[in-house]
Parts: C-alpha cells; structure tokens; sequence
C-alpha cells in the first residue's frame, strides 16, 4: 500500500543501515524528498550511493548527542527543501548486560544516544515545525518500552522515557497542527540484531515467543512509519505502534507449545 509521500520532506536519524535505512528507501519509493542524519561516515556514503536518488536526498554526518550538528543539519535542509514535513527519530543503540553488571558508562551512553538523542532531534525539529504550524513526529521507541526483556535495563528505560516523551510532546504541539506518534517494533532482523544474537537464538525466538512465528523485517517498519506520516492516521496522535507479531500481547505459551510434539 502507498501512503501517498510524494514531495513530502523526511528528515531521518540513523539511515546509514537497518531500519532508519529502510524506512528512508520507503519514503524515496513514494517519492519523497530525504535528509538524512548519520554517525557513521562510511555507512552514510555508502547508502546514498546505493540510492543513487541525486537531489532528492540530502546527507550530514553527525551525532545526534551534539544539538549544534544537529541545528546544522535542519538548517540546510530547510534551506534546501522550504521545510521539514516528517522527523523520523530512529538514530540508536542497544547493547546485553545483567542489570548488576552495567557499567555506568554504558548506561549514560544509551541514556544519551537513545533518550537524549531522541529530544534533542525532536525539539530542534519541532521548532521548525511550528514555524511551518504542520508536521508529523515519529520516535523510535521498542516493545522494550512497554514491557522489560532481560539484560536490557538500560535500553529498556530509554525506550520507556521515549514513549512517554512522546505523549508528552503529542499533547503539547497538538494546537501547532503536528502530530507526535512513536514506533515500538519487537523482534526486527537487523544487522544490529545479528551483532547481538545467534541464529540458534533467533529460531527460538520466533518458535517459542511470537504468535506469527517469524521475525520482523525492516520493511514490516518502514510501513507502519509510512502509515503515521500520512493523511490515512491525520487523527492519530500521541499513540505507541507496537509491531512485534503478537508477542506482548500473551503469557508466552504459544497455542502448539503444549503437549510437546
């Protein structure tokens, strides 16, 4: 389904790989105009190469814990495009660690990549927004959000703040005619998923944890950000999307788990 994008302006965290890239290529298919804003150099040249969408796509290297690289970026945007119609607030990091054994560096880095980083990407580009008095805010924030996972104290409480954040925002810049929804994806095959886990583990997963017995895909993602941006959810605002294949949603007893075969 396309969620008529075309001309729209994405301006897009983290889209050098995974799902900000998909979701990036998802807008660009529907005829969008795209800024991306990335960390890693090398990812970032390579996609705009692979996308090879000439003016259509802008591209920054920056981190989204520094306001002054962001600031920059949104500038030449607006410079460039007239205005900002879409953030998608993705940019990200996870790592695994038992609650007793996460190092207080670890926990202020995901602090400020994942909960920090989402504000001040999403102020700066809400200032613009209400200048335009339109626009559609999409943060990322994880079924981890919702419901806590094991050896993910750190990312879950960034997740959390992230959805309540986005209340917050969505009752605030309501009046300013723009919308703030959040994305809170469950298992998605990503390259930083394969970083982290085992294929042993993802067939566990699926098997014994996800009523739609498969993993999500990036473009599972990119969809339901799609969906948000458009006219179709105009009246949607404040609201968490969670795409996980059923999983928070029962005590993690699959219909066929018992007997066992």
């Amino acid at each position: 389904m396309m969620y008529t994008l075309k001309d729209k302006v994405l301006y897009v965290t983290g889209a050098g790989r995974g799902l900000a890239k998909a979701i990036a290529e998802r807008f660009l298919e529907e005829g969008a105009f795209v800024s991306v804003f990335e960390i890693n150099q090398e990812n970032l040249e390579s996609t705009v190469r692979e996308w090879d969408a000439g003016d259509r796509v802008l591209s920054y290297v920056g981190d989204v814990r520094n306001r002054n690289q962001v600031e920059d970026s949104v500038d030449k945007t607006v410079a460039e495009y007239g205005r900002i119609d879409v953030l998608a607030n993705v940019a990200g990091v996870a790592q695994e660690d038992l609650f007793i054994d996460i190092k207080p560096e670890d926990w202020q880095r995901i602090i400020d990549v994942n909960l920090t980083g989402v504000f001040n990407v999403a102020q700066i580009v809400a200032r613009q927004m209400v200048k335009q008095r339109n626009g559609s805010i999409i943060n990322m924030a994880s079924k981890n959000g919702v419901v806590a996972e094991v050896k993910y104290g750190h990312y879950n409480a960034t997740k959390a703040g992230v959805i309540l954040l986005t209340q917050t925002m969505a009752i605030e810049l309501a009046p300013q005619n723009i919308r703030v929804n959040a994305v809170a994806p469950g298992y998605i095959l990503t390259p930083m998923a394969q970083e982290i886990d085992s294929p042993a583990f993802m067939d566990f997963y699926k098997e014994r944890l996800i009523p739609l017995n498969r993993l999500g895909t990036p473009d599972d993602v990119a969809g339901a950000f799609a969906f948000l941006a458009s006219d179709d959810a105009s009246f949607i605002t404040g609201h968490t999307l969670v795409i996980d294949g059923g999983q928070i949603i029962h005590d993690g007893r699959k219909i066929d788990a018992y007997p066992p075969k």
